[in-house]
C-alpha cells in the first residue's frame, strides 16, 4: 500500500505547484514515520533497562574464602579441601574456609601440635598466609624439620608465629626441639607496624644451602647462616599449634617453589 502510493505520488511530482509538493511531502513523512518508531520502541535501550553488575553480583566479602593464585614455578601443598599430602593427630587439625586450622576456641591444647607434609624438602621458597585467634598467641612454621620418634614434637627450624617471652617473634626464627632457642629475630621495634593483629599475614620462608631468610607481609625479618654443618639441609614442614589456652593458628594459600643452591 505505502509502496504503491509512493510510486503514485512521486509520478505526480512534476506536475504539482510548490504547495502542492510540500503537502504531498508531509503526507510521506507521516506514513513512513510510525513504522521507524515502532522499530525504536521494540530494541531495548542501553542504559536504563539492562542491570548494572554493581548493583545485581555479589560483592566480594573479606570474610569469604581467598584463593591465591600461584605465582610462576609454585605449586600448592594445601587443596583447600583435604589434609591431602599431610599427616597429624586430626583432633587438633581440621579444614574450614580453604584453611587449615589449628587448635580450638573451646578447650585448651594440652601440648604442642604438629600437621606435617609427607614429604621432604631440602632447598625451595615457601609461602602462606597465617592469622592467630583467641587467648594464646603463638604459634609457627616447621621447616627441614624431623618428627621426634615416639613424642609430639617436632625438631627443626621453625619460623615463629605471634608472642614469646613478652615479646613479638613474627619471622623469628627458632631451633624447635634441638637446640631449643631463637636463633634469629626481626626487629622488636618495626614488628608491631608490620604485623596485622587477629588478621592474616603473609610468611615467606626461604631456604637455601646454608641461608635461611623469613619475611612477613613482605618485610626481611631474618637473614641467617647455618654454621654448624651436621644440621641438616632437609625435611618435612610442619604447622604447629603452641600448648597452651584456647587458641587457633589458621594456614592458607600454602604454596612451595622448589630451588636449586645456584638460585
Amino acid at each position: 500500500m505505502k509502496s504503491a502510493l509512493t510510486f503514485v505520488c512521486a509520478r505526480s511530482v512534476a506536475v504539482l505547484s510548490p504547495l502542492g509538493l510540500s503537502l504531498l511531502l508531509l503526507l510521506l513523512l507521516l506514513l513512513l514515520l510510525p513504522a521507524e518508531s515502532a522499530i525504536s520502541q521494540d530494541q531495548p535501550r542501553a542504559t536504563g533497562d539492562q542491570p548494572r553488575a554493581s548493583e545485581d553480583q555479589p560483592r566480594a566479602s573479606e570474610d569469604q574464602p581467598r584463593v591465591k593464585t600461584l605465582e610462576p614455578g609454585f605449586v600448592a601443598l594445601f587443596d583447600g579441601r583435604t589434609l591431602k599430602g599431610w599427616e597429624g593427630n586430626v583432633d587438633h587439625f581440621r579444614v574450614e574456609e580453604q584453611a587449615i586450622v589449628a587448635g580450638s576456641l573451646e578447650k585448651s591444647i594440652p601440648n604442642n601440635e604438629f600437621l606435617c607434609t609427607k614429604q621432604a624438602y631440602g632447598d625451595f621458597e615457601l609461602r602462606l598466609e597465617v592469622k592467630l585467634q583467641g587467648e594464646g598467641n603463638n604459634a609457627g612454621v616447621q621447616f627441614r624439620s624431623a618428627r621426634v620418634p615416639g613424642d609430639h614434637e617436632v625438631s627443626g627450624y621453625q619460623c615463629d608465629v605471634g608472642e614469646a617471652w613478652g615479646r613479638p617473634v613474627w619471622g623469628g626464627l627458632y631451633d624447635e626441639s634441638r637446640r631449643n632457642k631463637m636463633l634469629a629475630e626481626g626487629p622488636a621495634d618495626r614488628l608491631p607496624g608490620w604485623v596485622k593483629d587477629g588478621e592474616w599475614n603473609e610468611l615467606w620462608i626461604r631456604a637455601v644451602g646454608d641461608k635461611i631468610a623469613l619475611f612477613v607481609n613482605g618485610h626481611p625479618t631474618v637473614e641467617y647462616t647455618e654454621t654448624d654443618a651436621e644440621i641438616s639441609r632437609s625435611g618435612i614442614i610442619g604447622l604447629q599449634i603452641h600448648s597452651g589456652p584456647p587458641t587457633e593458628a589458621w594456614y592458607r594459600n600454602i604454596r612451595i617453589q622448589v630451588l636449586d643452591s645456584k638460585q
